[in-house]
């Protein structure tokens, strides 16, 4: 029997994911969003306010870097999350973690995320329902370590964080469970009748 549970954002899972750009001083500012997702082959959207102080420098600098949380570093992204940059605007600062000027943007890398997508401001959208920052993907680096022998980010040794948007939890993916494409071949020949 189903419930009903009234209007929430029932999505799950939710990427954990860390933004970060320079503001018009140089200083790093950094937040932890879950509202964001790949929009095509070449594009990340992000759907920020626009009052985080990370939305302001996106706007200021027309760069910016997605990292993917991981497991390792929970306690950090957490606090990117808790804590604004308008009222405490060294927050990268005092959590201790480095930054590194992209190669390919001008936009800072945190070093300790495992996987950063470098890029550069598409456009902002902003409509009555909706306020979304778009960047084109310049570049994607990451740490060896979490790299498979084919040279591709692995899923399993990369430990990313989901947000749950329903208990406020983390959770770690991993478990790869079956193959993209593939799983459900043997539908399509039943459906085509072959």
């Amino acid at each position: 029997m189903r419930k009903d549970l009234g209007k929430q954002p029932a999505l799950f899972p939710m990427p954990v994911l860390m933004v970060a750009a320079y503001d018009e001083n140089g200083t790093v500012q950094v937040m932890n969003a879950a509202w964001g997702m790949i929009c095509d082959m070449d594009k990340v959207a992000l759907f920020i306010d626009e009052d985080h102080a990370t939305t302001k420098a996106i706007r200021q600098t027309k760069a910016f870097t997605v990292s993917i949380a991981d497991r390792e570093h929970m306690d950090v992204a957490d606090y990117y999350g808790i804590a604004t940059g308008n009222k405490l605007p060294d927050k990268f600062a005092k959590s201790g973690y480095h930054a590194e000027k992209s190669a390919h943007v001008n936009a800072p890398v945190i070093t300790e995320f495992p996987v950063a997508m470098e890029c550069e401001l598409a456009e902002i959208t902003e409509t009555e329902n909706l306020h979304a920052v778009v960047g084109n993907i310049v570049n994607v680096s990451a740490d060896e370590k979490v790299l498979s022998e084919n040279g591709k980010v692995d899923p399993a040794k990369l430990d990313a964080l989901i947000f749950d948007q329903f208990q406020a939890g983390y959770y770690v993916a991993g478990e790869k469970v079956g193959n993209a494409w593939n799983a459900g071949k043997e539908l399509v020949k039943a459906a085509q009748g072959k």
